[in-house]
């Protein structure tokens, strides 16, 4: 079996309107969000304080190089906590097994093969935890809107920029 990996442009990388993202996410994801979260607030922040807080101490700010990177970074460590925060308000944890598994729904791992017989994987998640590498895709991709409620045996048409592409769901596990 070969693990295929989605075409990733440098745009897909970045979530376009947060508002329209899914609000669901496994148990794995919701921890990791909410590990980066006490991190940033209990670790990283306060070092950065103390540096910023040291470099201050040097003097003249104005020419100041640790000083004015240090701040700038207060600033990024800030805003990313209070994205996780605010997010992890508004998340749903899917921590459960559908009841009719026969189907493609959120958290499944999906085995499909494409019409030249390369075979692929991939597992429905939030959008806060997509990973190329592990094959993690979104539940908002075009991908996934196309996999979900299908069955073993079932072709699913996907529209790329230039084509349709078709699948058949080869295996669905949860």
């Amino acid at each position: 079996m070969t693990l295929c990996m989605p075409v990733i442009s440098p745009k897909s990388i970045f979530r376009v309107n947060e508002m329209s993202a899914s609000p669901y996410i496994t148990p794995d994801g919701h921890k990791r969000l909410s590990e980066e979260l006490s991190y940033l607030w209990k670790i990283k922040r306060p070092q950065v304080t103390q540096a910023v807080a040291d470099a201050a101490a040097m003097g003249d700010r104005s020419e100041n190089a640790e000083y004015i990177y240090g701040k700038k970074q207060l600033r990024q460590i800030d805003s990313r906590m209070r994205f996780l925060a605010k997010r992890l308000r508004e998340l749903t944890v899917v921590d459960r097994t559908p009841d009719d598994t026969s189907k493609v729904f959120f958290g499944a791992w999906v085995e499909i093969q494409a019409a030249d017989g390369n075979v692929c994987e991939y597992r429905i998640v939030g959008a806060d935890e997509f990973d190329p590498e592990k094959n993690f895709i979104s539940i908002d991709s075009p991908m996934a809107k196309a996999l979900l409620r299908k069955r073993e045996g079932d072709e699913v048409v996907v529209s790329r920029p230039n084509c349709k592409a078709v699948f058949i769901v080869i295996s669905i596990r949860y």
